[in-house]
């Protein structure tokens, strides 16, 4: 085991355990965090035995281990990130807080709103960092389109609508429905809590908390296989729409779906002012371009942006987990991009909030005469 006790303080290392062994954290926490100069993996959890001694061994991992109490109970371990199901994230959370670590979270950070409370009441308690994973914050041209809101460039925003399409929930093997995603009890939701998660959090990262939210989701009836063991039926939400207005009077809406296809870019979000719009690509960072328009030049124009918008790699990864690294080590979130658990709560309950409207929703039938 290594010894930090002569590292001078200005170059401590920050020893992370990753709770989960799933193929997010094979594609995200455990290069991500790798990558900072000051950051080493000690631990890694997850239930399978041989798949964790697999992935351990993949990225020269000392410890691995089958129960996250083990691993939070280590002394040699000052922060985790937390990539399991949703219905456990509140669990293991609460118990790292307990334990002293500082915690990074996959969102939505859970399945339910009071639970959701809890793990934040949890965090305050702590003192530690608490951190959600909330990747389009990370793309340069969402980071320059609020810049750009912020400076009046398209004068008084009015409007924020942002667009998800993908075939993936039709594919039998899709992530999006095999596994934990496609049970309601273990996702809390289907792409309203995969995705509408990211887009409410966007939509507050840009402009500010939001007050009221209706919405909702629906689900096509249908069988997935499940191998050897037969078929069952996809459980959670395969389309899902929400409209809400911001505390400044802002109105925004999203639509979501995972059984309809692209086009242009898979995912995007834009703002609408009246001197002009401004419309940025939403990706893992692989696509990272800006437009912007207005009403006397129509067309939309890509604006300029860092270099790495247009690596096409998935960039956004890799900041996003060693932002987590960098908020340890100083002690406090970076206030321009980092999401904490409040920000994680207040998604939170506007999935809720969808859910809610979603059974009460006060369709007006129509006279067809």
């Amino acid at each position: 085991m290594h010894s930090d006790a002569n590292i001078p303080k200005q170059r401590k290392i920050l020893r992370v355990g990753v709770i989960g062994s799933g193929a997010f954290v094979e594609q995200c926490h455990l290069p991500g965090l790798q990558s900072h100069p000051r950051a080493r993996v000690v631990a890694v959890c997850g239930r399978r035995f041989e798949h964790v001694r697999s992935l351990a061994s993949r990225f020269n991992i000392p410890a691995i281990h089958c129960d996250y109490r083990e691993l939070l109970a280590r002394s040699d371990i000052d922060a985790v990130t937390i990539a399991t199901v949703n219905s456990e994230h509140a669990t293991q959370a609460i118990a790292a807080f307990a334990e002293g670590k500082h915690v990074f979270c996959e969102k939505p950070i859970s399945t339910d709103v009071m639970s959701a409370r809890k793990m934040l009441h949890a965090a305050e308690r702590s003192g530690k960092i608490h951190q959600v994973a909330f990747t389009y914050r990370y793309l340069f041209g969402v980071q320059e389109l609020r810049r750009r809101i912020r400076r009046g460039e398209i004068g008084v925003p009015h409007q924020l609508r942002a667009h998800f399409n993908s075939w993936e929930g039709l594919l039998l093997d899709s992530p999006s429905i095999v596994g934990f995603r496609g049970k309601a009890a273990l996702a809390g939701g289907g792409v309203l809590y995969d995705v509408g998660s990211h887009l409410f959090d966007l939509a507050r990262f840009i402009l500010g908390p939001i007050e009221v939210v209706t919405g909702f989701s629906q689900r096509i009836p249908r069988l997935k296989s499940r191998g050897r063991k037969g078929e069952t039926s996809v459980e959670t939400d395969d389309f899902s729409t929400a409209l809400f207005r911001h505390a400044n009077g802002v109105y925004g809406q999203w639509f979501v779906s995972r059984v309809a296809p692209s086009y242009g870019d898979k995912a995007h979000v834009e703002v609408v002012g009246d001197n002009g719009a401004l419309r940025a690509s939403l990706s893992r960072g692989s696509v990272d371009v800006l437009r912007m328009s207005s009403s006397l030049k129509p067309e939309w124009k890509e604006l300029s942006l860092p270099e790495e918008a247009s690596n096409q790699m998935p960039s956004c990864l890799g900041l996003m987990m060693r932002s987590f690294v960098d908020a340890c080590l100083k002690g406090k979130l970076n206030g321009d991009v980092d999401a904490s658990f409040h920000d994680g709560f207040a998604a939170q309950q506007a999935l809720a909030a969808v859910t809610k409207s979603s059974a009460r929703l006060p369709w007006v039938r129509l006279e067809n005469k």
